[in-house]
């Protein structure tokens, strides 16, 4: 787990066990309950709260239901009741016969009942009439479930005032103050109570109610449901994350922009060692040749009377001009354009190849993928690898006395093999490198070490030789 990760982990933490607060629910049941045809009803309150006509304080009352019974089965009647010592008080759901949502044992009629002590509720879906008319209730309908809340200030030695709420906003921010009118009804009725029953009965057969969430509570902002999102520490802990994110973005940026300078300044780096290498080159190549080709050409002059020594001279100038003109198509090869990659270098090698043994007396034998990668070599790294190659081409074709020589070039997944093997008379290594001979072999071993790779040369006098380079591609 990273750092960051760690503290957020924590930090939510503190905030969760912050966030718990004292619950002020004093009973609840959130299972379903099934009630069909319960005449009295049983008690389901177990006497974990009770209030008599000397309680002067307020409880909230909140039950869900889900009628199977509906209007069309009336008259029937159906709700959660109030009941103190086996004696009926206030019930809120169905009275029988009001037909809608509505409490029965009120100590009021409503003003659109019949009944005494039915008293119907107020609801923000409205029962149409005719002609844009409404009836002020609900018809309980089968399988629109709804939920109640009502109030009860008791008031000591007299009827208790009763608020009800027939499907009241209970999402964040809400409180009794801000319910809609259309949806409040208010009356007086008996409330105290030390058991609550669940209850159903009428002319219908196979129907019922189904209850559910019910609780009693202090205050009305207990049945406020607050979605985690919707938390002062929810909204912390995003506001935390997003911080967190922010600062990770930013630092993955900062180490982009780092990682990019740093190859936009080894790539400069590696340019400027790229033309300095040219600008030795052509010092010495190139700068050494064309001397050499001055003093012969004036040999030629000064020795003009003298065939022989004209020719001998001519030999020599037209050997340098050919130097001169290879040294230039390398570094002609490594300013062109598209000449970065292993196909690049391998036709290179193959061309140069050729020309060296086109009229000698070694024959040089190809083997060379007919395909390969296109992969990016840096100019460092092409040139030293063709100059290794060149090398040991060179110093075959002048020392080896060799009548084969053969030149494999492989490339298995991200390694290229490079061997170079004659049947010419070979040498003792160590003894040339004891005897000074070892220029050449310097040169190639330090090559191979400036590109990280891996060189072998193995020979035996009267059996050859055998080159072998390895490299192996980054990344």
């Amino acid at each position: 787990m990273s750092r960051a990760a760690a503290q957020l982990t924590f930090c939510l933490l503190v905030l969760f066990v912050c966030a718990q607060a004292p619950a002020r629910i004093l009973w609840s049941e959130p299972a379903k309950r099934t009630v069909h045809h319960t005449n009295a009803g049983l008690d389901i309150l177990g006497g974990k709260v009770k209030r008599t006509s000397t309680d002067s304080d307020v409880l909230y009352f909140k039950f869900h239901v889900d009628p199977v019974t509906d209007w069309e089965k009336e008259p029937y009647f159906a709700g959660f009741q109030l009941f103190e010592q086996g004696e009926e008080r206030l019930g809120v759901g169905n009275a029988l016969e009001a037909w809608a949502y509505s409490a029965f044992n009120a100590a009021e009629t409503g003003p659109s009942n019949r009944v005494a002590g039915e008293f119907n509720l107020e609801s923000a879906d409205p029962e149409p009439v005719n002609l844009g008319r409404h009836r002020p209730y609900e018809l309980v309908q089968k399988d629109v479930p709804r939920t109640i809340v009502f109030k009860v200030q008791y008031v000591p030695g007299g009827d208790d005032l009763v608020t009800v709420w027939l499907e009241p906003k209970l999402r964040r921010g809400s409180n009794e103050e801000n319910q809609p009118a259309q949806l409040t009804t208010k009356f007086k009725a008996r409330a105290t109570f030390d058991e609550i029953r669940l209850r159903h009965g009428g002319g219908d057969e196979f129907g019922g109610w189904v209850f559910s969430d019910m609780a009693i509570a202090t205050t009305f902002e207990d049945f406020v449901v607050i979605h985690f999102w919707e938390t002062w520490w929810f909204n912390t802990l995003m506001a935390m994350s997003v911080l967190v994110a922010v600062g990770t973005a930013v630092r993955v940026v900062e180490r982009r922009r780092y990682q990019h300078r740093l190859r936009r300044v080894e790539q400069e780096s590696a340019l400027e060692r790229e033309r300095a290498r040219i600008a030795q080159d052509l010092h010495d190549d190139l700068g050494s040749s064309l001397t050499r080709i001055s003093l012969l050409s004036d040999l030629v002059r000064a020795d003009k009377n003298n065939p022989a020594q004209v020719e001998a001279h001519a030999t020599k100038l037209s050997l340098s001009a050919s130097q001169t003109v290879r040294s230039l198509e390398e570094i002609v090869w490594a300013l062109r354009p598209g000449s970065d990659t292993l196909p690049s270098l391998v036709d290179y090698i193959t061309h140069v190849a050729g020309e060296l043994f086109a009229n000698g007396p070694a024959r040089c034998r190809l083997d060379v993928p007919a395909e390969l990668p296109t992969r990016t070599l840096p100019p460092d790294v092409r040139h030293n690898i063709f100059l290794i190659v060149k090398e040991t081409l060179t110093n075959t074709l002048r020392h080896a006395g060799a009548r084969e020589v053969n030149l494999q070039i492989t490339v298995i997944s991200s390694r290229l093999e490079i061997v170079v093997t004659d049947n010419g008379k070979g040498f003792d290594v160590a003894a040339a490198t004891a005897a000074g001979r070892r220029n050449g072999l310097e040169n190639m071993r330090r090559r191979t070490d400036a590109v990280g790779g891996q060189l072998t040369l193995t020979s035996t006098p009267g059996q050859g030789t055998r080159m072998e380079f390895v490299y192996v591609f980054p990344g």
